[in-house]
């Protein structure tokens, strides 16, 4: 099993010994990460025979190693790893992989099915999923109705989507000054690729074959706009969002399996978090512990062996 829980989804897969998909799961995070992992073990419980016996638990994502402590992981792996393993279990003559999520941006260069390069965007929201959900609700759209519409129009509208803040500005404006709603649709889907590729693919050689992925990758305006700015064809595949929870299961299965299979009743459990800040040194470390009942099972934050102790601050 796989999970790869972000700040906006969470995303899990179970797969068989052949290495397909047997059950999958994607909901919202609500930034309630325990929450989505309790009502993510739900769902894919329900899609699986009785007694399906689990014998290995990956996760990534923002959340991996709080989420990786409560169900008791065998490995966990950050995003870049998990999509690029995800990626090349089933496509393996990848290169290169472009992915935008909810708030970030990443992209993986892989050459003889080796990750040789990567780069990431976390500091600004203008081309992520969130920034053209927020475009499509001022233009009365749903995020799935926009890459149709886009994809009519003729004279795309230009837009500045290099920072949020001027990119709805500039939006605002120039509906005000007329311009069709399809023309500013295919401005706003052109402007996610524009600025991708100014940004996060900056100087890095892309080659295909290439694959776009994340939830963005839904968004048919943004795949054709891809597409005209590399001059190449892009894969979209149809679980390309679960790729990190499948590169974490594909990832878990080659570590030493769980002594006991794994019991989905382990989402009833309590767990909490408490969070201090250790005052032993200048560096006033913030030290997170993770608590199911009254048992610590990870904590992290810390820069040495001492803080890591409960009370130790």
């Amino acid at each position: 099993m796989g999970i790869d829980i972000g700040s906006i989804s969470t995303k899990g897969v179970v797969l068989g010994e052949d290495g397909q998909v047997c059950a999958s799961g994607y909901l919202l995070t609500q930034g309630d990460p325990i929450g989505a992992t309790r009502r993510l073990l739900g769902d894919l419980q329900s899609q699986l025979p009785a007694h399906t016996h689990i014998h290995s638990v990956g996760t990534t994502g923002s959340a991996r190693r709080l989420v990786g402590a409560m169900l008791g992981a065998t490995c966990v792996k950050n995003e870049i790893t998990a999509h690029a393993v995800g990626t090349l279990s089933r496509h393996p003559e990848v290169r290169t992989i472009l992915e935008i999520g909810g708030q970030d941006s990443k992209i993986i260069l892989i050459r003889a099915g080796i990750v040789t390069d990567y780069a990431m965007n976390t500091l600004c929201a203008a081309g992520t999923g969130a920034f053209l959900s927020a475009q499509a609700g001022r233009l009365g759209l749903s995020v799935e109705e926009m890459g149709d519409v886009a994809l009519t129009s003729s004279s795309p509208t230009r837009i500045a989507a290099r920072c949020t803040v001027f990119a709805e500005s500039d939006l605002i404006h120039k509906a005000q000054a007329g311009h069709r709603l399809a023309d500013l649709v295919a401005g706003l889907t052109n402007a996610v690729a524009e600025n991708y590729l100014a940004n996060v693919g900056k100087g890095k050689q892309i080659s295909g074959p290439v694959i776009f992925q994340g939830g963005v990758s839904r968004n048919l305006g943004v795949v054709a706009a891809f597409q005209r700015e590399l001059g190449t064809e892009i894969i979209v595949d149809p679980l390309g969002h679960l790729m990190g929870a499948i590169g974490a299961a594909c990832l878990s299965a080659k570590e030493t399996p769980l002594e006991h299979p794994f019991q989905f009743d382990i989402a009833h459990k309590s767990y909490q978090t408490r969070a201090e800040t250790c005052k032993l040194c200048p560096n006033h470390c913030e030290i997170v512990h993770f608590y199911q009942g009254e048992t610590r099972l990870d904590h992290w934050g810390n820069r040495c062996d001492r803080a890591g102790k409960p009370g130790a601050a």
